[in-house]
């Protein structure tokens, strides 16, 4: 079933809006996108022929700040995915109460099927393509889907030549040596872990003695199934793509990642009793904790009643929709929704953004500890609010940053 995102992203602000009691006005205002650049990448192929891609630049809100969001390279992406993926990045700098707006990017492509040169054509053509609207003080990109250091490395270079000077403040999660943080690379999956950590605690839960059901095996869902693992957990299932493991003793973690980092597939992995089950199996497997790291859109109404586990913890951005997560309140899941859960990358691209500004730079210790302080007093005001109201930990994240970017309009006012 398609599902547009645009419109789930919408229909979360409606749902809350209604439980606020918000001014129509400010309802209006928050659904829709500042504004939207689509433009047209040519690229020159190293086979000599032109091939011509299209990208995405987006900013929904910069009220309380320049927009901030990454940049995908996916053959999937389109514009109502980029724009819902924007509004998310609103409400997660808000929750944090970041002074960031929400934004986000992307180029139709499969990154796969081009070459190291193809690719950095395509990046610093893109670069050049939505200059005008981005930079330190308008909106900074950063790393998303099939995009790492390299990338950000790439489009720092593209502007900052036609400044005329080095910008290391216009994107974040570059690499160390030119201005990156430590820390941010696997800044979400140790939020996330700093957020599961502490809400097993207020629900008295022993979070060691817990088995993981993660989808997704990239740059989230590598980082906090170690973590878990390294915890004790038992880990029964990783799913990727390409395909699903299984081992109802457990995973062990770290030859899942010895096995993937050697270039294999995580479907062909083979220990003790591990093996390869079905990608639609997964949603289906008896567990404790349920990690999609994966896309929007995973958890809808066809596969919710499968769902069997006590808490849900939200790597990827969207991934449970509207109707499912009815579905799945009403089964007492506890959902830690998207917009606290993973919300420890843009947390760390913040400080890299202020390392950056300074010309300053924080050591680890101080990069997780500050990290930690931020993401856990976010979910005290989540947690209590949701306690208080009888609410979903979702609609009460939504709550907190809804008003806060309502408030923003309010004292701003309409110009001119």
């Amino acid at each position: 079933m398609e599902i547009n995102p645009y419109k789930m992203a919408i229909k979360q602000v409606e749902i809350v809006a209604k439980e606020m009691g918000l001014d129509p006005n400010s309802v209006e205002a928050l659904k829709r996108i500042e504004r939207a650049l689509i433009v047209s990448i040519p690229v020159m192929m190293d086979d000599g022929k032109l091939q011509i891609f299209e990208g995405y630049r987006v900013h929904h809100n910069t009220v309380r700040g320049p927009g901030k969001g990454g940049v995908r390279f996916s053959p999937d992406v389109n514009i109502d995915e980029v724009r819902a993926l924007a509004m998310w990045m609103t409400w997660k700098t808000a929750i944090l109460d970041l002074p960031l707006g929400g934004a986000k990017g992307g180029i139709c492509v499969d990154p796969k099927k081009l070459s190291r040169r193809e690719l950095e054509r395509l990046t610093r053509r893109y670069t050049t393509e939505i200059i005008n609207i981005i930079g330190p003080d308008i909106d900074i990109p950063a790393p998303d889907m099939n995009t790492d250091g390299q990338t950000m490395a790439w489009m720092m270079d593209s502007y900052s030549m036609q400044k005329g000077r080095t910008v290391p403040g216009v994107v974040t999660g570059k690499p160390v040596e030119i201005g990156g943080s430590v820390g941010r690379q696997g800044a979400t999956g140790t939020g996330m872990f700093f957020v599961l950590e502490e809400l097993c605690k207020r629900e008295k839960l022993d979070l060691k003695s817990m088995s993981v059901v993660i989808q997704g095996f990239g740059k989230v869902g590598s980082v906090i199934s170690k973590k878990l693992y390294d915890l004790g957990c038992k880990i029964l299932a990783i799913q990727e793509l390409e395909g699903t493991i299984f081992s109802e003793k457990g995973l062990n973690v770290n030859k899942v990642l010895e096995w993937r980092d050697q270039g294999n597939m995580l479907k062909d992995f083979r220990d003790q009793d591990a093996k390869s089950i079905p990608n639609e199996d997964l949603f289906a497997i008896r567990c404790d904790i349920l990690i999609p790291t994966a896309m929007e859109n995973q958890i809808t109404r066809e596969n919710a009643d499968n769902i069997d586990c006590k808490i849900i913890l939200e790597g990827a951005n969207g991934p449970t929709t509207t109707d499912a997560d009815v579905i799945l309140n009403k089964k007492g899941i506890i959902i830690v929704p998207d917009i606290l859960a993973n919300s420890g990358g843009v947390c760390v691209s913040y400080f890299e953004y202020i390392q950056d500004i300074h010309a300053y730079y924080w050591k680890l210790d101080r990069i997780h500890s500050e990290l930690k302080n931020i993401l856990l007093e976010a979910f005290e005001r989540v947690y209590e609010i949701s306690k208080q109201r009888h609410l979903s930990l979702r609609t009460a994240a939504y709550i907190i940053a809804v008003s806060r970017v309502a408030r923003a309009i309010e004292f701003r006012g309409i110009f001119p």
